[in-house]
């Protein structure tokens, strides 16, 4: 199977579970999927394997795929947050027409099958605290003990319930739990709760409701009613799989979706744990959800990363049950491999090095045609500006140069791009010894950077005009954490696995004009350097550009030093 991007899709277990159970005709009206996040945060590159498996999966199949807010917890939800997620699924590429939903939309009939459990005997009010019911769990090995009011009847469950639902409890004074059995290997099954107080506005239903149920119990009816055939989610909910078949054993639904498990994305040196990424964003060690440090779809969005390529990305790791753990080389080849295709060029120097060309007029100014993208003509050339001072690369400048280094050093020619040949005469330094100037003679029959002679030059260096460039200011950026794999047993330790280095501002760089009336969000590959985006914090007097990932050429690499 092929993409829109004509990339092929991979076969994988749960493909071919769906393609059977078509085959088999056993949903004669189609497949219904979910995507449920809750709105507790900004989505990460996680959720985008998620995002692109049950909207890839409706649209092969032709079948339909909610977005189903799961936002069950008043304490840490916020419009923001369902604001984010929903712009981030459209700028991923999906749709959900009319298939929006919230979880706190069903309220009332999820109350009501919490009263018909009640009633058949399967669920009861109890008094212990979180602490208390915590204490008579058990352990993997021990069985729970019964709560002492797990044998109230049903009357007067029904009667504490609506009390509940009433407002005259405090909040954490009763749940409503399952009556399922205490001494079950699966502790998800020791009566679990079902509904917890909270005297807090919701921000969907304000405050028409003091009780909320909880996820397991609310995530397999949300699916029943919209209809879901193939309830997807990550291996972490392998063991909550039996509470969910449980709940929908019990009441009276409309459909039975089923739950199918597969591993969850782990990319090396990041984290995608909420609770970890709040504490990064409360405690302004980033510069919010979208810093582009942060593994936050927002964070890749504004770092310059495509749809296409997290797309891409999603696609080529595939769908296993098996835990995978990406090198982060993966996903930087997705985003060259489209911004290759896509991104215009363009001329910018990252650390400046005045070249000064002492044969040339003082005067003199002309410009160079400059190809936007030399692979398609059709995206045509802009003019760049020539003098006779220039902006080199600090790095392409070495006085005692090692072997096979064929850029610029003392006696040697190399091409300036679209421009001419120079041979460097002159090395100016200041008082430390550092390279502060670079003189050279250009050879004026060598227009293009093509001699007349024919004489073959190694070293191609690009460069920008003094008289026709502007400053900007460059952020670089590595890895947030220091380790390949972060571990942290609570967000106290976070700060010790943090890379120092993991931003690099650098405020003199110099750009060619035309970048100047750049789009915030535009991403283009400055020649031999990598691929920058415009960041959202620029303004014509102050350009700003975010390194989306460097070129393959490592001797080309910008340098965090």
């Amino acid at each position: 199977m092929r993409e829109n991007n004509n990339t092929v899709t991979p076969a994988h277990f749960i493909r071919q579970k769906i393609a059977a159970d078509l085959a088999a005709g056993k949903y004669p009206e189609g497949i219904t999927t979910r995507f449920p996040p809750e709105p507790n945060g900004y989505l990460h590159i996680g959720h985008a394997k998620s995002i692109c498996l049950n909207f890839g999966l409706a649209n092969e199949f032709s079948g339909r795929c909610f977005l189903r807010f799961d936002d069950t917890n008043p304490d840490r939800e916020s419009p923001e947050f369902v604001k984010a997620i929903k712009e981030d699924v459209k700028w991923l590429g999906f749709d959900w027409g009319d298939r929006l939903r919230h979880a706190s939309g069903y309220f009332e009939q999820l109350y009501q099958w919490a009263v018909e459990l009640v009633e058949n005997g399967h669920a009861y009010v109890c008094d212990l605290s979180a602490e208390e019911i915590r204490a008579t769990r058990g352990t993997l090995t021990l069985p729970g003990s019964n709560s002492p009011y797990r044998g109230r009847s049903a009357e007067e469950n029904l009667e504490l319930l609506a009390q509940m639902r009433a407002g005259e409890f405090a909040d954490g004074s009763r749940v409503l739990r399952a009556r399922i059995d205490m001494a079950s290997p699966n502790l998800h099954l020791r009566d679990p709760a079902l509904y917890r107080i909270r005297h807090q506005t919701h921000h969907n239903t304000g405050d028409t409701w003091c009780i909320y149920p909880m996820y397991d119990f609310t995530h397999p009816l949300s699916d029943a009613i919209e209809g879901v055939t193939h309830s997807l989610c990550t291996l972490e909910f392998e063991d909550n799989r039996a509470l969910y078949d449980w709940v929908l054993e019990h009441v009276s639904i409309p459909s039975r979706p089923y739950q199918t498990e597969f591993s969850r994305l782990s990319l090396e040196y990041t984290v995608v744990s909420k609770r970890l990424l709040t504490t990064l964003v409360s405690e302004r060690v980033v510069d919010g959800w979208d810093d582009p440090r942060m593994p936050t779809l927002s964070g890749l969005r504004r770092r310059g990363y495509s749809p296409a390529s997290l797309r891409d990305f999603c696609n080529r790791i595939g769908v296993t049950r098996n835990q995978q753990h990406v090198e982060l080389s993966v996903l930087e080849n997705c985003a060259r491999e489209d911004l290759d295709r896509t991104a215009a060029r363009a001329f910018a120097v990252i650390r400046p090095l005045k070249l000064v060309i002492d044969n040339y007029p003082q005067d003199q100014e002309e410009f160079f045609e400059a190809a936007n993208h030399p692979a398609d003509p059709s995206r045509g050339s802009r003019a760049v500006g020539f003098c006779r001072e220039l902006y080199i690369e600090h790095d392409d400048f070495i006085e005692d140069p090692p072997r096979k280094f064929f850029r610029l050093s003392p006696g040697r020619e190399v091409r300036l791009r679209y421009a001419y040949l120079v041979t460097c005469t002159k090395v100016i330094h200041d008082e430390q010894g550092n390279v502060t100037q670079v003189h050279c003679t250009y050879d004026p029959q060598s227009r293009g950077g093509n001699p007349a002679d024919g004489r073959k030059v190694k070293g191609t260096i690009h460069w920008t005009s003094v008289r026709h460039s502007k400053k900007a200011q460059i952020r670089l950026y590595q890895p947030l954490f220091k380790d390949s794999q972060p571990r942290f047993s609570s967000p106290d330790n976070l700060h010790d696995s943090l890379n120092e280095n993991s931003l690099v501002t650098i405020d003199d760089a110099q750009i060619e004009p035309s970048l100047v009336e750049a789009a915030v969000g535009n991403t283009f590959q400055f020649e031999r350097l990598g691929y920058f985006c415009v960041d959202r914090d620029s303004a014509p007097e102050q350009m700003i550009f975010n390194r989306t990932v460097p070129l393959r050429d490592t001797w080309a690499r910008v340098k965090a030093r």
